[in-house]
């Protein structure tokens, strides 16, 4: 038993050596503490100096770059299609086209029965054939006019000739009228003798009459036909048979009825894609009705829509990056700023916003900016009308 009391002892010195006493305790936690602190602070010290450092070249690249570019997802793929439209009407006897068709300039897209237009033209170049020989008429009248202008002068040349005669013969037959009735009263002449010459002198004066009657008719006549003469002499004076109007009329008729038989054949006036075909064959169409549309697919450009604060700096001319949601980021285009619309979409819609009402809330427009776009890079990446396009404006470049 003695024995065993200083063993037992000797345990609890032991155990009493290992057990920290509460103020070494404390200190420690203290210090643990302290190092806790020194961790977060130095980390908060590094994140700021991080975001400052972020934040202090961002600015440096949005001063030096970004600010130099302005950018919209709101952009459109449009084109300048054709509206195919016949310049005459009929029967359509063949559509060779059908839609989402590529086409070349020059193909022939539909074909109206020609009948008619082949009919008129036979008729134009019947009445052109008629106004030539006409006219080739009005110059041969010219010549037998002159001749009777001409026979109207040996007309009024006889007349002339009848009235000296008629006048020499009433100047006898005064004098003799004269010379009787002086004789008379003395016995010399009969009465019957008397009677005759005073018939005799009628006669004469009634001849002379007759005769300046006549060389006035012969002079009206020469005058007639001298004008007839001058009228037919201008109808053909300074022209002949391609330059006379009635043939320069009849000629027009035939270019349009020739034009009017070329028209029957509609071809596609560029290249492209057909959309929106509307006409079947038999169908009987009229001048000016919509066919269909042609889609010039290498000639197509973008409409992006960028906000009013946006355009400051953008000016004609700058060059613009594109991408299309068709191809993704990997496919670029290249393009020029060629226009701004001349109002914003809202002032263009069918119903415009009025905005002159008592609770106004200011709202941010938008204005359409024109691209146009590499015909080369449509080429290797077609594009159709309306796909989606993210647009960016070089605003730096002059």
């Amino acid at each position: 038993m003695a024995d065993a009391e200083p063993a037992i002892h000797s345990a609890r010195s032991d155990s009493d050596r290992k057990t920290p006493a509460p103020a070494a305790a404390a200190a420690t936690v203290d210090a643990d503490e302290g190092s806790r602190k020194s961790l977060r602070k130095r980390l908060m010290l590094g994140i700021g100096g991080l975001v400052l450092v972020t934040s202090l070249g961002y600015g440096g690249y949005y001063a030096a770059v970004g600010s130099h570019y302005v950018s919209t997802d709101n952009a459109y793929v449009g084109a300048d299609s054709a509206s195919i439209t016949p310049m005459t009407g009929g029967q359509v006897l063949r559509v060779a086209v059908s839609d989402t068709q590529a086409v070349k300039k020059g193909d022939v897209l539909v074909q109206i029965d020609d009948s008619d237009a082949r009919i008129a033209l036979a008729q134009a170049e019947a009445d052109l054939a008629r106004a030539t020989r006409q006219f080739g008429q009005t110059a041969a009248t010219s010549d037998a006019l002159a001749a009777q202008v001409q026979a109207r002068e040996a007309d009024i040349a006889r007349a002339r000739a009848q009235v000296i005669a008629a006048q020499a013969d009433f100047e006898k037959s005064r004098i003799d009228l004269a010379r009787r009735q002086k004789l008379a009263p003395n016995g010399a002449v009969s009465g019957e003798e008397l009677t005759s010459a005073t018939n005799a002198f009628q006669a004469a004066r009634a001849n002379l009459e007759l005769a300046k009657a006549g060389l006035a008719q012969a002079t009206s006549t020469r005058v007639a036909a001298s004008g007839q003469l001058a009228a037919n002499e201008a109808l053909v004076r300074g022209t002949n048979a391609n330059t006379a109007p009635e043939v320069l009329a009849a000629r027009a008729k035939v270019e349009q009825a020739k034009l009017d038989l070329a028209r029957t054949v509609i071809r596609a006036p560029f290249d492209g894609v057909v959309t929106r075909r509307a006409v079947q064959v038999g169908q009987r169409v009229a001048p000016g009705a919509q066919l269909m549309l042609i889609v010039p697919l290498n000639q197509l450009y973008v409409d992006a829509n960028f906000k009013e604060g946006q355009l400051t700096r953008v000016k004609v001319g700058q060059p613009v990056t594109l991408t299309s949601d068709l191809y993704g980021s990997g496919v670029e285009y290249h393009g020029r700023v060629v226009g701004f619309s001349g109002g914003t979409g809202s002032s263009f819609a069918l119903i415009p916003a009025q905005n002159a009402t008592g609770n106004w809330i200011k709202v941010v427009q938008r204005l359409p900016v024109r691209v146009a776009l590499d015909p080369k890079e449509l080429q290797a990446h077609p594009l159709r009308v309306g796909l989606s396009m993210d647009a960016e404006i070089d605003t730096s470049a002059k």
